[in-house]
């Protein structure tokens, strides 16, 4: 492949992943008049129209589309074995592009990327902090850490920890209301409730404990809210009982802000695991960072941090 075509897909995929020629300039380091250009020798080179243009916008067109669809992930792989071959053979190296929610990743993630780059200088992680699950393949993500999104033959899932998800009030909260001793008690209290982020839908408080038996809890709403971190500190406040997971929980707990209720019973949620696409050859960066979260994981105690309950 000669490389004035090289340059010239390069051109066309960063500005279709970028939706402008400017933005793609950037992340090029070109300027975008040769970008656009490149752009336009491409498409004189095929004989089709890759883009629909106008002052104020750039769109693939049909043709662009399902060209961007077929060359960008292969290409993409190209460059990283390019990439690999130029820094050293299997050496990790370049860009890695991680999706992670925020206050998991904030809380325990981020404090492990100083041993990652004491140990791998060359590699440079781009966080995107987002509570929605991302589409790995489509959106172009190495890594993403979270839990549910769903496993296709794309994709690989290495399981962080399983999660429980339990009760939690301030201790002002139960001093100044009567102490819930068994679910049905919890009809007489206010209720910080979550809604689902993919369903929109309230979620309910569904309970069991170790010798097997499950409830559907019931509380009076006084809030809902659709991240975990939000509801954590509304709690701390003393407006009532949420329903955490752990990882969201455990800050709050270990600081003595909010304490357990109710803690023989517990809901459960799908495990945290990390995921990456599942190519035949997987980039010597992805391998590093994969292997690196799950010893430092392990070794900070994180995964049983999160099952208790």
């Amino acid at each position: 492949m000669s490389t004035e075509l090289r340059s010239h897909l390069d051109a066309f995929i960063a500005a279709a992943d970028e939706g402008s020629f400017s933005a793609a300039a950037r992340r090029l380091g070109l300027t975008p008049a040769a970008v656009s250009k490149s752009v336009a020798q491409f498409e004189a080179r095929l004989g089709v129209r890759l883009f629909q243009r106008s002052t104020r916008s750039l769109a693939l067109t049909t043709d662009g589309e399902r060209l961007h669809a077929q060359v960008r992930r292969p290409w993409g792989e190209i460059g990283e074995a390019l990439t690999d071959l130029r820094q050293g053979a299997g050496k990790p190296a370049g860009t890695l592009k991680v999706a992670l929610a925020h206050t998991v990743g904030r809380e325990y993630f981020v404090p492990m990327m100083e041993g990652f780059l004491r140990r791998y200088p060359d590699v440079v992680p781009d966080l995107h902090f987002d509570n929605r699950q991302v589409d790995l393949v489509a959106e172009g993500f190495d890594v993403a850490i979270g839990g549910g999104i769903e496993l296709t033959d794309a994709l690989i899932a290495r399981e962080l920890a399983r999660l429980r998800i339990v009760l939690v009030a301030s201790p002002a909260y139960l001093a100044s209301n009567p102490v819930p001793r068994e679910p049905a008690d919890l009809t007489r209290h206010r209720g910080l409730l979550r809604r689902s982020l993919s369903s929109g839908r309230l979620i309910p408080w569904t309970l069991k404990n170790s010798a097997g038996q499950e409830v559907v809890a019931s509380v009076r709403p006084v809030m809902v809210m659709d991240d975990p971190e939000a509801m954590g500190r509304a709690a701390a406040t003393g407006l009532g009982i949420a329903l955490l997971p752990m990882p969201h929980a455990a800050p709050f707990l270990e600081r003595g802000e909010l304490v357990r209720v109710l803690p023989a019973w517990y809901a459960e949620a799908l495990p945290l695991s990390i995921y990456y696409t599942s190519r035949r050859l997987v980039p010597a960066k992805v391998r590093a960072f994969v292997d690196h979260v799950i010893e430092e994981f392990r070794a900070q105690g994180h995964a049983a941090r999160f099952t208790k309950g």
